[in-house]
């Protein structure tokens, strides 16, 4: 059973839960009962509760990122102070490997570094060094100062917090995991953003803080509140169940109109010019019927001797008639016509 719920602010012996959870960092067990030894904020993690402190100081970790000044500088590395408890050493050789040069020349004391923990000894002393992306030397800007448990709240989620502050400002923000945090842009928004950094750690347990921070930026930089954006009612709706019936249907119709479609136009792609009526007429007159003959108006005399006579048109059919006895005629001379059978 659990009593306590995420974020709770305890105190130490406070009873957080009992034997169906574990124990984590800031607690202790009493029997079959998992208690908080300090003052801090609750955080469960699946089965697993640890307490938070409001208040700590750093303690090395390897890989972590921090940021240190420089403290001293002796004959083959530089002491620096990494806002620990625990002292940390840049040595030379991770910087300059095997070349020999004047360590004050490169990094004096006061110089501030991003640098990152490459390993922790048996009592706490961090070796540090440079390699690695954004390692180095900061030039200007100041350096904010703010509890270590704090970090993760002032980079929020996916860096929400973080970003939102860097585009409001447009000053550039490095943290570092032992609560050193060095801020570079104008200098009003330093200072702007030196506040803003105090808030969150003050109210870093508290809810809707992004909004509030958000509120504050604005206030300071644009002199107006934000507007408020509308939130899109949800409404959870019963899935569909799909029909393919209908789905096969619909596509038949459709394959059955784009086959029309196709048809159509391949009969229009079919038809020739030849099929019209004032083409026929300009190419071929002399094959029109004798009706056509008889209604169109006399004709001079040139145009009369172009045409075939009569009866030498008789004659060549009796030469072919005679080869071809498929063929016969009947001629009727005084009626000037003649018939033309196929047997």
């Amino acid at each position: 059973m659990i009593y306590v719920e995420d974020k709770n602010l305890v105190i130490p012996g406070q009873i957080l839960a009992d034997d169906e959870y574990y124990p984590g960092r800031g607690t202790f067990k009493e029997g079959d009962k998992i208690c908080s030894s300090l003052i801090g904020l609750v955080s469960l993690r699946n089965k697993k509760i640890r307490v938070i402190p409001l208040k700590s100081k750093y303690v090395p970790k390897k890989g972590d990122v921090v940021i240190g000044k420089i403290n001293d500088v002796r004959f083959s590395m530089w002491d620096v102070d990494i806002n620990s408890p625990y002292s940390g050493i840049l040595p030379a050789f991770e910087v300059f490997g095997r070349d020999k040069k004047e360590l004050s020349k490169v990094y004096d004391v006061g110089d501030v570094l991003f640098l990152r923990v490459i390993d922790v000894d048996e009592v706490k002393k961090a070796k540090l060094g440079l390699k690695g992306r954004g390692l180095g030397k900061f030039k200007g800007g100041i350096i904010v100062d703010i509890s270590p448990t704090k970090v993760p709240r002032l980079i929020g989620k996916k860096g929400s917090m973080i970003n939102m502050i860097k585009n409001k400002t447009n000053c550039k923000i490095v943290v570092g995991q032992n609560g050193l945090v060095w801020v570079k842009g104008d200098e009003d928004m330093e200072q702007l953003t030196r506040e803003i950094i105090h808030t969150i750690e003050a109210e870093a347990h508290t809810s809707g803080l992004t909004n509030k921070i958000k509120n504050k930026l604005c206030l300071a930089i644009d002199g107006e509140l934000p507007e408020e954006e509308a939130e899109e009612e949800f409404v959870l709706e019963k899935p569909k169940l799909q029909n393919f019936k209908e789905e096969l249907e619909q596509e038949e119709r459709e394959k059955a109109e784009a086959e029309k479609e196709i048809e159509a136009e391949s009969e229009v792609e079919d038809e020739t010019p030849e099929e019209a009526p004032e083409d026929v007429d300009e190419e071929a007159p002399e094959e029109s019927s004798p009706e056509d003959n008889e209604e169109a108006p006399e004709e001079s005399d040139d145009e009369a001797e172009d045409k075939p006579n009569f009866y030498d048109v008789i004659k060549e059919l009796k030469k072919k008639s005679q080869k071809d006895k498929n063929l016969s005629y009947s001629d009727n001379s005084n009626n000037n016509s003649f018939i033309l059978n196929n047997r």
